[in-house]
């Protein structure tokens, strides 16, 4: 039957409003900073400027870590207790950012930000899955993702909106509001989900035995460091994003419209991949849209290499909602397949999948943006390079089947 799991705590609409907020907050928490790190770079004396970029990077890092941490201690614990560690730490670390008086207390404290939303970047689906089932609960991620598409779209808007008024640290103050909004919310009207006798001890052990099993398994790991590359990819343009449309093109305030502009692929892409799979399949679209990004970075990069590395505007936006599209439908799939021989793993698998994917993209999009010479080159060449070389883990996850 596809209903509810219960019949207590919030209506359909207000849990989709609850779990969107938590969803979103990693995203906000990313691109609500980008128009801000010149401010920041400036204020608090950052010599080189692609080291602003590590605003972006140490989040993801402290993401990477936090989900497989926070997955298996709330199977243990009970999802709410997991998600208030989580709000507390992240709320912690948006205070110390706040009130930074040098460049290496700021990533000190978007590490622990990345640590904290960790945790409801891992549990939302559980308590989705805790809730609901069936159509009911693809209902609920199909609202979800709607909302999580947007937020990309409006975060830079926010941020450049707060920077005019408040300056850098306002925007951190905003995170705090977010985060305490939100995790409110959650307290007052979500009930617990996990029984107490579905709860299981939290164990090292059972983490290794995991990381293990995922490790053995070719088709597993394969798409997990997939995944992972293709992710790099994109953590290279949101490093690299704000120099190149706010200083290389010059675009000053407007880099929140183009962003927002670009994302909607995106969006797009989310939207429609679940009509493209049931038609032509996952291991179909992964193909054809790596294949498909290459093919478009080979192209960008004979233009881009005409004037001196710099296309055309309008070509090289072209090239990256073309590009996004094609990660956009690869983000779904490549995880779904990644976890389709973990079934028994469950949730454990996916922190394993979440975790070691993201340990796989940080340092590779950290690399792209330190390479940024006042050209695309570098980002062109990255995100080229990296689907490539996911086509070769693909095929080699692939013959093992």
């Amino acid at each position: 039957m596809n209903a509810r799991a219960d019949q207590t705590g919030p209506s359909f609409t207000e849990f989709v409003i609850i779990i969107s907020l938590m969803m979103s907050l990693t995203a906000l928490s990313t691109d609500a900073m980008l128009p801000a790190l010149p401010q920041i770079g400036s204020d608090l004396r950052v010599q080189n400027a692609n080291d602003r970029q590590l605003v972006v990077s140490v989040l993801f890092l402290g993401l990477a870590f936090g989900q497989l941490f926070f997955g298996p201690l709330s199977d243990s614990i009970g999802r709410k207790p997991t998600v208030y560690a989580g709000y507390a730490l992240y709320i912690a670390g948006a205070l110390l950012s706040v009130l930074a008086i040098s460049y290496p207390i700021m990533l000190a404290g978007r590490m622990l930000q990345g640590l904290g939303i960790s945790a409801p970047r891992a549990i939302t689906l559980a308590l989705v899955r805790d809730r609901y089932k069936g159509r009911a609960m693809a209902r609920v991620m199909s609202f979800v993702m709607t909302v999580f598409i947007l937020v990309p779209m409006i975060a830079p808007t926010m941020g450049q909106t707060i920077l005019l008024f408040t300056g850098w640290r306002g925007i951190f103050g905003s995170f705090v509001l977010m985060a305490l909004l939100t995790v409110c919310w959650f307290a007052l009207r979500m009930p617990e989900t996990l029984a107490r006798e579905r709860r299981a001890p939290f164990s090292l052990r059972r983490i290794v035995h995991a990381t293990l099993e995922i490790l053995r398994n070719r088709t597993a790991i394969g798409y997990t460091v997939s995944a992972g590359l293709v992710s790099g990819a994109f953590l290279g343009y949101l490093n690299s994003a704000q120099q190149i449309f706010q200083e290389q093109y010059a675009l000053g305030k407007l880099f929140p419209v183009v962003f927002g502009t670009i994302s909607l692929s995106l969006g797009l892409a989310s939207f429609l991949n679940a009509r493209l799979v049931m038609r032509f399949g996952m291991r179909f679209l992964v193909w054809r849209s790596l294949f498909l990004i290459v093919g478009l970075s080979l192209l960008a990069l004979g233009i881009a290499l005409l004037p001196g590395g710099q296309a055309p505007l309008w070509l090289f936006m072209a090239y990256l909602m073309l590009t996004f599209f094609c990660v956009g439908i690869l983000f779904g799939n490549q995880n779904s397949l990644a976890m389709e021989p973990l079934g028994h793993l469950a949730g454990m698998g996916a922190a394993v999948v979440g975790s070691l994917s993201t340990l796989v993209s940080m340092p590779l999009g950290t690399i792209i943006g330190q390479n940024y010479n006042g050209t695309v080159l570098p980002l062109v060449v990255g995100v080229g390079l990296l689907s490539g070389l996911s086509i070769l883990v693909v095929r080699w996850a692939e013959s093992g089947s």
